[in-house]
Protein backbone atom coordinates (compact mmCIF):
# COMPACT_ATOMS: atom_id res chain seq x y z
CA UNK A 1 0.00 0.00 0.00
CA UNK A 2 1.31 3.39 -1.10
CA UNK A 3 2.05 6.40 1.54
CA UNK A 4 -0.83 8.28 -0.21
CA UNK A 5 -3.41 5.16 -0.12
CA UNK A 6 -2.09 4.62 3.47
CA UNK A 7 -3.15 8.29 4.58
CA UNK A 8 -6.61 7.75 2.86
CA UNK A 9 -7.15 4.60 4.52
CA UNK A 10 -6.82 5.93 8.03
CA UNK A 11 -8.55 9.51 7.24
CA UNK A 12 -11.06 6.99 5.90
CA UNK A 13 -11.16 4.83 9.29
CA UNK A 14 -11.20 8.11 10.80
CA UNK A 15 -14.39 9.92 9.05
CA UNK A 16 -16.55 6.72 11.15
CA UNK A 17 -18.60 9.15 13.46
CA UNK A 18 -16.16 8.77 16.61
CA UNK A 19 -14.21 10.57 18.88
CA UNK A 20 -11.02 9.90 17.22
CA UNK A 21 -11.53 11.68 14.10
CA UNK A 22 -12.99 14.93 15.80
CA UNK A 23 -10.02 15.28 18.26
CA UNK A 24 -8.14 14.72 15.04
CA UNK A 25 -9.59 17.72 13.14
CA UNK A 26 -9.26 19.54 16.71
CA UNK A 27 -6.02 19.40 16.47
CA UNK A 28 -5.84 20.32 12.85
CA UNK A 29 -7.90 23.57 13.76
CA UNK A 30 -6.04 24.85 16.87
CA UNK A 31 -2.22 24.14 15.32
CA UNK A 32 -2.12 24.14 12.05
CA UNK A 33 -5.15 26.60 11.41
CA UNK A 34 -3.91 28.47 14.49
CA UNK A 35 -7.72 29.39 15.02
CA UNK A 36 -9.16 31.37 18.15
CA UNK A 37 -10.16 28.79 21.16
CA UNK A 38 -14.06 29.95 20.72
CA UNK A 39 -13.94 28.89 16.98
CA UNK A 40 -12.70 25.30 17.80
CA UNK A 41 -15.07 25.06 20.10
CA UNK A 42 -17.96 25.40 18.32
CA UNK A 43 -16.85 24.17 15.56
CA UNK A 44 -16.27 20.85 17.26
CA UNK A 45 -19.19 21.11 19.32
CA UNK A 46 -21.36 21.82 16.03
CA UNK A 47 -19.91 18.70 13.85
CA UNK A 48 -20.51 16.48 16.83
CA UNK A 49 -24.11 17.33 17.12
CA UNK A 50 -23.75 17.00 13.31
CA UNK A 51 -22.65 13.13 13.29
CA UNK A 52 -25.29 12.02 15.92
CA UNK A 53 -27.68 13.46 14.07
CA UNK A 54 -26.28 11.46 10.97
CA UNK A 55 -25.88 8.41 13.38
CA UNK A 56 -29.75 8.59 13.88
CA UNK A 57 -30.76 8.21 10.26
CA UNK A 58 -28.24 5.24 9.77
CA UNK A 59 -25.33 7.12 8.30
CA UNK A 60 -22.07 5.46 9.28
CA UNK A 61 -19.18 7.74 7.45
CA UNK A 62 -19.10 11.10 6.74
CA UNK A 63 -18.41 10.88 2.36
CA UNK A 64 -21.53 9.29 2.27
CA UNK A 65 -23.68 12.70 3.33
CA UNK A 66 -25.17 14.07 1.06
CA UNK A 67 -26.65 18.22 -0.13
CA UNK A 68 -30.13 17.03 0.99
CA UNK A 69 -28.69 15.43 4.34
CA UNK A 70 -27.50 18.71 5.15
CA UNK A 71 -30.68 21.05 4.27
CA UNK A 72 -32.58 18.12 6.07
CA UNK A 73 -30.62 19.22 9.03
CA UNK A 74 -30.27 23.14 8.62
CA UNK A 75 -34.50 22.58 8.72
CA UNK A 76 -34.02 20.58 12.04
CA UNK A 77 -31.75 23.27 13.66
CA UNK A 78 -34.47 26.01 12.65
CA UNK A 79 -37.79 23.76 13.67
CA UNK A 80 -35.93 23.12 16.68
CA UNK A 81 -35.76 26.84 17.49
CA UNK A 82 -32.49 27.66 17.32
CA UNK A 83 -31.08 31.06 16.86
CA UNK A 84 -30.83 32.32 13.10
CA UNK A 85 -26.93 32.95 14.10
CA UNK A 86 -26.37 29.49 15.66
CA UNK A 87 -27.79 27.86 12.36
CA UNK A 88 -25.65 30.25 10.17
CA UNK A 89 -22.62 29.48 12.61
CA UNK A 90 -23.61 25.62 11.94
CA UNK A 91 -23.16 25.75 8.25
CA UNK A 92 -20.37 27.54 8.35
CA UNK A 93 -18.11 24.71 10.42
CA UNK A 94 -19.66 21.86 7.94
CA UNK A 95 -18.63 23.75 5.37
CA UNK A 96 -14.94 24.37 6.75
CA UNK A 97 -15.15 20.38 8.05
CA UNK A 98 -15.85 18.98 4.82
CA UNK A 99 -13.94 21.54 2.99
CA UNK A 100 -10.97 19.73 5.47
CA UNK A 101 -12.12 16.58 4.04
CA UNK A 102 -11.95 17.46 0.27
CA UNK A 103 -8.11 18.36 1.04
CA UNK A 104 -7.56 15.08 2.96
CA UNK A 105 -8.99 13.41 -0.65
CA UNK A 106 -11.59 11.81 1.31
CA UNK A 107 -14.80 13.41 -0.71
CA UNK A 108 -15.18 14.97 -4.52
CA UNK A 109 -17.47 17.63 -2.91
CA UNK A 110 -18.72 19.50 -0.23
CA UNK A 111 -22.42 18.77 0.41
CA UNK A 112 -22.66 21.84 2.64
CA UNK A 113 -21.50 24.20 -0.23
CA UNK A 114 -24.12 26.76 -1.34
CA UNK A 115 -26.51 26.25 1.99
CA UNK A 116 -27.52 29.16 3.87
CA UNK A 117 -29.38 30.06 7.09
CA UNK A 118 -32.39 32.19 7.43
CA UNK A 119 -30.69 35.45 7.97
CA UNK A 120 -30.30 36.77 11.41
CA UNK A 121 -31.98 39.88 12.10
CA UNK A 122 -28.87 42.50 13.04
CA UNK A 123 -29.98 44.67 16.29
CA UNK A 124 -28.23 48.27 15.66
CA UNK A 125 -25.38 48.12 18.05
CA UNK A 126 -25.81 49.66 21.74
CA UNK A 127 -24.82 53.31 21.81
CA UNK A 128 -23.76 54.70 25.35
CA UNK A 129 -25.24 58.20 26.03
CA UNK A 130 -22.37 60.96 26.92
CA UNK A 131 -23.45 61.00 30.27
CA UNK A 132 -23.38 57.08 30.41
CA UNK A 133 -20.15 57.18 29.31
CA UNK A 134 -18.61 60.28 31.36
CA UNK A 135 -20.33 57.98 34.96
CA UNK A 136 -18.44 54.98 33.69
CA UNK A 137 -15.14 56.57 33.35
CA UNK A 138 -15.61 58.38 36.94
CA UNK A 139 -16.72 54.96 38.70
CA UNK A 140 -13.09 53.31 39.73
CA UNK A 141 -11.22 54.41 42.52
CA UNK A 142 -8.11 55.88 41.14
CA UNK A 143 -6.36 55.92 44.52
CA UNK A 144 -5.92 52.33 44.89
CA UNK A 145 -3.78 50.39 41.52
CA UNK A 146 -6.57 48.38 40.70
CA UNK A 147 -9.49 51.54 40.44
CA UNK A 148 -6.19 53.04 38.64
CA UNK A 149 -5.54 50.52 36.14
CA UNK A 150 -9.56 50.11 35.45
CA UNK A 151 -9.85 53.54 34.59
CA UNK A 152 -6.59 53.19 32.49
CA UNK A 153 -8.55 50.70 30.15
CA UNK A 154 -12.08 52.49 30.27
CA UNK A 155 -10.42 55.58 28.82
CA UNK A 156 -8.29 54.05 26.30
CA UNK A 157 -11.06 52.04 24.89
CA UNK A 158 -13.33 55.11 24.61
CA UNK A 159 -10.15 57.31 23.56
CA UNK A 160 -9.39 54.92 20.72
CA UNK A 161 -12.27 52.31 19.80
CA UNK A 162 -9.55 49.40 19.37
CA UNK A 163 -11.29 46.11 20.46
CA UNK A 164 -10.77 44.18 23.86
CA UNK A 165 -8.47 42.00 22.00
CA UNK A 166 -6.05 44.48 21.11
CA UNK A 167 -6.19 46.27 24.39
CA UNK A 168 -5.10 43.04 25.84
CA UNK A 169 -2.42 42.61 23.83
CA UNK A 170 -0.83 46.20 23.89
CA UNK A 171 2.65 46.38 25.44
CA UNK A 172 4.23 49.62 26.95
CA UNK A 173 6.42 50.44 24.49
CA UNK A 174 2.85 50.91 21.72
CA UNK A 175 2.37 54.20 23.84
CA UNK A 176 4.14 57.39 23.09
CA UNK A 177 2.01 59.65 25.69
CA UNK A 178 4.47 62.52 25.26
CA UNK A 179 2.91 62.79 21.76
CA UNK A 180 -0.49 61.14 22.56
CA UNK A 181 -0.74 58.55 20.57
CA UNK A 182 -0.71 54.54 20.84
CA UNK A 183 0.16 51.66 18.13
CA UNK A 184 -2.02 48.58 17.93
CA UNK A 185 -3.20 45.86 15.58
CA UNK A 186 -2.26 42.45 14.75
CA UNK A 187 -0.93 42.68 10.91
CA UNK A 188 -2.77 45.75 9.77
CA UNK A 189 -1.06 48.27 12.45
CA UNK A 190 -2.54 51.59 13.09
CA UNK A 191 -1.58 54.83 15.24
CA UNK A 192 -4.98 56.12 17.02
CA UNK A 193 -4.65 59.72 18.85
CA UNK A 194 -5.95 59.32 22.32
CA UNK A 195 -7.73 62.53 24.14
CA UNK A 196 -6.00 64.49 26.95
CA UNK A 197 -7.62 62.46 29.75
CA UNK A 198 -6.95 59.23 28.29
CA UNK A 199 -3.16 60.79 28.52
CA UNK A 200 -3.42 61.67 32.12
CA UNK A 201 -5.66 58.28 33.10
CA UNK A 202 -2.87 55.97 31.45
CA UNK A 203 0.17 58.30 32.60
CA UNK A 204 -1.32 57.58 36.33
CA UNK A 205 -1.60 54.18 35.92
CA UNK A 206 2.02 53.74 34.52
CA UNK A 207 3.46 56.05 37.30
CA UNK A 208 1.22 54.60 40.04
CA UNK A 209 -0.48 51.15 39.92
CA UNK A 210 1.61 49.25 37.07
CA UNK A 211 4.96 49.84 39.07
CA UNK A 212 3.05 47.86 42.06
CA UNK A 213 1.05 45.51 40.14
CA UNK A 214 3.37 44.10 37.26
CA UNK A 215 5.88 40.96 37.42
CA UNK A 216 9.28 41.43 36.76
CA UNK A 217 9.95 42.27 32.81
CA UNK A 218 6.36 41.76 32.11
CA UNK A 219 6.07 43.90 28.67
CA UNK A 220 2.38 43.78 29.00
CA UNK A 221 0.86 47.19 29.25
CA UNK A 222 -2.36 46.12 31.55
CA UNK A 223 -1.97 43.20 34.29
CA UNK A 224 -4.03 41.58 36.77
CA UNK A 225 -3.46 40.98 40.19
CA UNK A 226 -0.86 38.34 39.36
CA UNK A 227 1.27 40.65 37.56
CA UNK A 228 0.32 38.90 33.97
CA UNK A 229 -1.04 40.01 31.09
CA UNK A 230 -4.89 40.68 31.24
CA UNK A 231 -6.92 38.41 29.70
CA UNK A 232 -10.35 39.34 28.06
CA UNK A 233 -12.40 37.02 30.80
CA UNK A 234 -10.98 39.32 33.09
CA UNK A 235 -11.43 42.84 31.41
CA UNK A 236 -15.01 41.13 31.11
CA UNK A 237 -15.35 40.74 34.41
CA UNK A 238 -13.92 43.84 36.01
CA UNK A 239 -16.06 45.70 33.39
CA UNK A 240 -19.06 43.75 34.62
CA UNK A 241 -18.24 45.08 38.51
CA UNK A 242 -19.04 48.34 37.20
CA UNK A 243 -21.96 48.30 35.62
CA UNK A 244 -25.39 48.71 37.25
CA UNK A 245 -29.21 49.74 36.43
CA UNK A 246 -28.24 53.14 37.78
CA UNK A 247 -25.48 53.32 35.11
CA UNK A 248 -27.15 52.09 32.18
CA UNK A 249 -31.01 50.43 31.63
CA UNK A 250 -29.03 47.56 29.82
CA UNK A 251 -26.08 45.92 29.75
CA UNK A 252 -22.68 47.23 28.72
CA UNK A 253 -20.26 45.04 27.09
CA UNK A 254 -16.81 45.83 25.77
CA UNK A 255 -17.93 46.08 22.35
CA UNK A 256 -20.63 48.75 24.07
CA UNK A 257 -17.26 50.92 24.31
CA UNK A 258 -16.44 50.39 20.64
CA UNK A 259 -19.90 50.99 19.57
CA UNK A 260 -20.40 54.87 21.44
CA UNK A 261 -16.82 55.93 20.22
CA UNK A 262 -17.63 55.05 16.29
CA UNK A 263 -20.88 56.65 17.35
CA UNK A 264 -19.83 59.63 19.30
CA UNK A 265 -17.07 60.88 16.73
CA UNK A 266 -19.58 60.39 13.36
CA UNK A 267 -22.65 63.03 15.92
CA UNK A 268 -19.29 65.51 16.20
CA UNK A 269 -18.31 65.39 12.51
CA UNK A 270 -15.86 62.63 11.93
CA UNK A 271 -15.85 61.26 8.28
CA UNK A 272 -16.32 57.45 7.30
CA UNK A 273 -12.92 56.79 6.26
CA UNK A 274 -10.79 58.38 8.68
CA UNK A 275 -13.06 56.00 11.03
CA UNK A 276 -12.57 53.46 9.11
CA UNK A 277 -8.91 53.69 9.78
CA UNK A 278 -9.37 53.93 13.39
CA UNK A 279 -11.56 51.28 14.10
CA UNK A 280 -9.52 48.68 11.64
CA UNK A 281 -12.22 48.06 9.20
CA UNK A 282 -10.70 46.22 6.04
CA UNK A 283 -14.45 47.24 4.35
CA UNK A 284 -16.06 50.70 5.26
CA UNK A 285 -19.93 48.68 5.00
CA UNK A 286 -18.67 47.56 8.64
CA UNK A 287 -18.01 51.08 9.78
CA UNK A 288 -21.09 52.38 7.27
CA UNK A 289 -23.68 50.32 10.46
CA UNK A 290 -22.54 53.56 12.65
CA UNK A 291 -23.15 55.96 10.23
CA UNK A 292 -26.97 54.35 10.02
CA UNK A 293 -27.11 54.62 13.62
CA UNK A 294 -26.51 58.68 13.92
CA UNK A 295 -29.04 58.88 10.95
CA UNK A 296 -31.79 56.93 13.29
CA UNK A 297 -30.84 58.93 16.45
CA UNK A 298 -30.96 62.39 14.24
CA UNK A 299 -34.71 61.25 13.38
CA UNK A 300 -36.03 60.29 16.28
CA UNK A 301 -34.91 63.27 17.77
CA UNK A 302 -36.45 65.35 14.73
CA UNK A 303 -39.82 63.54 15.49
CA UNK A 304 -39.67 64.23 18.77
CA UNK A 305 -39.03 68.22 18.64
CA UNK A 306 -40.31 69.15 15.27
CA UNK A 307 -43.74 70.54 15.87
CA UNK A 308 -45.02 69.69 12.48
CA UNK A 309 -43.01 66.24 12.66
Amino acid sequence: MSACSLQKWIWGKFCLFDTTYIDDYKRYLMYERNAPVNTVTSYIRDITQFSEFLRTGGKQNFSDVTKDEVRFYVLYLEESGRSPATVSRCVASLKAFFSRLIDAGLVSSNPAAGISAASAPKKPPRILTGDEIVRLLERPDVNNPKGCRDKAMFEALYATGIRVSELIALNVSDLNLSTGLITCGNGRERIIPLYDAAVKALDHYLSFARLKMAAANEAALFVNTNGERMTRQGFWKILKSYVDKELADTDITPQTLRHSFAAHLLENGADLRSLQEMLGHADISSTQVYARVVQRQLKDVYKKAHPRA
